[in-house]
């Protein structure tokens, strides 16, 4: 009787705790001061878990490592770093799966191309509803001027020209008071039939030694804002992490004499593939060997406890921390005499009780 009472009550008591997570659950998100969003979310149990499972699924096509342009070396991305990037990852999969059914958030068809273009390009205008507002000489001369988020913070010019690389445009007129004139029809800067035979021919990010062939943007050598065609000779497909880098980080790109494309860093110096050399195989009597010859014994008593279960000798305790503060007031002063009448002699562990199993002094220095 008294058991099932208590699993009434625990399960009563799940019922409550559920109830109360579906009334607390909450997403809230804000720009920090230097741009960031900053999430903050509390949700049920099982939500949270399908959250943390996406996680866990778009974590191995995140990419482990980063490219440090200044110091032309490769260093390892930190795992909150990368657990971002596949939060990220995870909401333009939900982007990309709406844009390829050939609907928008709100259910209604998108117009200007159809589904299949949309499930073949895969670009970025495709993946963001995003809106940037950026003035064209901005946009051209890397000056000042607007450039933001469409109510969100502001952007870097060159920020921005990597967006554009790879979005669909609208030209809007303006007065000199920002009253809209002429609107114009939104347009690709890359059309369906460009990317096909852009991903055709790189199916993968041209990056020397970089692997990923997923969520790639089409970038422009020579902007298009710049002047520069949009044909396949300008375009080279890149991965997320090195097209900020080629824009952000200032490498450059140029096409080779015999195909191919030659990336460079700001002081001239081209990126090669890197390969890394195979481990050597291990010798398990290499450690030994090492201790030996540094005369240190290793048996089976190494790492054994001392400690035999005895009680704290809190005397002998006290007595070592005052020696230990004594000896080194005396090296940083070595001409003054004791401020305690020296060493306290009373305490010495010899002639305290059996507690303290004959354990010198000098075992605290």
């Amino acid at each position: 009787m008294l058991i099932n009472r208590y699993n009434i009550y625990s399960i009563s008591a799940a019922f409550q705790g559920e109830a109360q997570q579906q009334a607390s659950r909450t997403v809230n998100y804000w720009y920090d001061s230097d741009g960031s969003l900053v999430l903050k979310a509390r949700l049920p149990a099982l939500a949270g878990a399908v959250l943390v499972k996406a996680l866990e699924a778009a974590m191995p096509a995140v990419s482990a490592t980063g490219v440090n342009v200044q110091r032309a070396e490769e260093r390892r991305l930190t795992y909150q770093a990368r657990r971002a990037d596949a939060l990220a990852m995870v909401a333009e999969s939900y982007l990309e799966r709406d844009a390829a059914s050939g609907s928008t958030a709100s259910g209604s068809t998108a117009s200007g191309s159809t589904a299949s273009d949309r499930a073949a390009s895969g670009s970025t205008a495709d993946r963001y509803q995003v809106v940037v507002h950026v003035d064209a000489e901005t946009l051209k001369e890397r000056t000042a001027g607007r450039c933001h988020v469409e109510h969100g913070p502001v952007l870097p010019a060159e920020t921005v020209r990597r967006l554009t690389c790879d979005a669909s445009v609208v030209r809007i007129v303006e007065t000199e008071q920002g009253e809209p004139l002429d609107v114009g029809r939104k347009t690709r800067t890359i059309p369906p039939a460009i990317r096909r035979a852009l991903n055709t021919r790189d199916p993968g990010c041209c990056f020397p030694g970089c692997t990923h062939r997923r969520y790639l943007d089409a970038h422009h050598i020579e902007h298009w804002a710049d002047g520069g065609a949009t044909k396949l000779s300008n375009l080279v497909n890149l991965c997320r992490t090195h097209h900020r880098l080629v824009h952000e980080g200032g490498i450059a790109i140029e096409a080779r004499a015999g195909g191919g494309w030659r990336f460079s860093r700001p002081d001239g110096r081209e990126f090669e593939i890197g390969y890394r050399e195979p481990a050597p195989a291990y010798d398990w009597n290499a450690l030994r060997d090492t201790h030996a010859a540094q005369g240190i014994p290793i048996d089976h008593n190494t790492a054994a406890t001392r400690w035999r279960g005895e009680r704290m000798d809190y005397e002998l305790g006290v007595w070592a921390l005052c020696n230990q503060e004594e000896r080194a007031r005396r090296r940083n002063d070595p001409g003054a005499g004791s401020s305690r009448g020296g060493a306290p002699t009373n305490c010495n562990p010899t002639e305290s009780d059996g507690d303290s199993h004959g354990v010198s002094a000098a075992t605290f220095y």
